[in-house]
């Protein structure tokens, strides 16, 4: 009789050791799901932007905020990510040809006088997997940006990451817009600088053929960094990778490199030209204007006529505008980030107004 009270006692212990376990193990998983429940458990400076996304709608400051079909977290096995999708055919922002899940900045900031600092650590999980390959606007997708808030609200910076289909590696590349001089911004061009891999000009000689896949590219998959500082006029860029050269450029924002025809890139009059993009830019470029950051998944590929804009309409699939078709067979951009920061000057002031002409 003792022996078997003295069983049941063990016994009893034993359920008890693993009902608490059970329970310790329940209450550690809960508490994982709660701090990755929201990006801003992620990367918790989302009080600094509103969150544009793929609908068209701003969802504004994204604390404490998810939309499945666009922004949420996961979890690769060794880090929380914060995921940026969006379709080629989402409804857009603005005047742009392109949908977008990406955040803009609440302030602004004047380049003479700016001190200002965004960086971030990422990875391209997806490009679309149609386009025209002679458009340099397919395949791509814009991972970060400085934005005008004023005049032709033109973009100073855009970072790209672009992979054509069947290869393994894609470019990453980075776009100085110029500030059109003049009221017509038509003849606005972007010159396109390689990072690792090719730059924005590098294209398909027909529909479905494809440049020769870069030797230094980056995969999807892989992690890298940029780095943006801006400080009296002046734009300070990194871009760094484990296995890829750290690359660093420097590009002056308030006096203009291009305020003649004959200062026109070559690279420029091959790309932009043909297409009457053939503009000058302002002497002071983007001097007096409010800049401000942006971050995110811009999807350049969109399902516009090539014949509308060579460089910039891909005709690629959209199954009219159906999101979830255009999930399931990979017509979309996805861009996860890891870590980002940003630090502001105290020259900043609110950027309402871009929001209220663009919304």
């Amino acid at each position: 009789m003792k022996i078997t009270i003295l069983k049941f006692a063990v016994l009893s212990a034993i359920l008890l050791v693993i009902s608490s376990c059970k329970e310790n193990t329940k209450q550690v998983q809960n508490e994982t799901v709660q701090k990755i429940a929201y990006a801003s458990d992620v990367i918790p400076f989302f009080q600094h932007w509103n969150l544009i996304l793929g609908d068209g709608s701003n969802a504004g400051q994204a604390v404490d905020f998810e939309n499945k079909d666009f922004f949420y977290t996961t979890h690769d096995g060794k880090s929380d990510w914060v995921v940026f999708k969006t379709p080629n055919g989402g409804d857009t922002h603005g005047t742009s040809n392109n949908a977008r899940t990406e955040l803009a900045q609440l302030k602004k900031w004047y380049p003479k006088m700016a001190n200002d600092k965004l960086s971030a650590t990422l990875k391209v999980q997806n490009v679309s997997a149609t386009g025209d390959a002679r458009v340099a606007a397919s395949y791509s997708v814009v991972i970060g940006q400085i934005h005008s808030a004023d005049g032709h609200e033109n973009e100073p910076l855009k970072i790209f990451y672009k992979k054509f289909p069947g290869h393994e590696k894609g470019s990453v590349f980075w776009h100085y817009e110029i500030n059109t001089a003049g009221a017509d911004n038509s003849g606005r061009w972007d010159f396109s600088n390689a990072v690792w891999g090719h730059d924005f000009s590098v294209v398909g000689t027909e529909e479905n053929t494809y440049p020769e896949e870069p030797e230094n590219g980056i995969t999807l998959g892989e992690e890298f960094s940029y780095e943006i500082v801006v400080k009296e006029g002046v734009m300070h860029l990194k871009f760094s990778s484990d296995g890829h050269e750290t690359k660093t450029f420097i590009k002056n924002l308030i006096q203009s490199e291009y305020a003649t025809a004959k200062d026109m890139p070559e690279q420029v009059r091959k790309l932009f030209v043909p297409i009457g993009q053939d503009g000058v830019e302002r002497a002071t470029a983007y001097a007096g204007e409010g800049l401000f950051f942006k971050l995110g998944s811009y999807n350049q590929t969109n399902g516009k006529s090539p014949e509308e804009n060579r460089n910039w309409c891909s005709g690629a699939e959209t199954h009219g505008g159906d999101i979830q078709k255009q999930y399931a067979d990979g017509n979309y951009a996805e861009v996860w980030f890891k870590s980002g920061s940003i630090s502001i000057s105290d020259t900043t002031v609110s950027n309402k107004g871009y929001f209220l002409k663009n919304d």
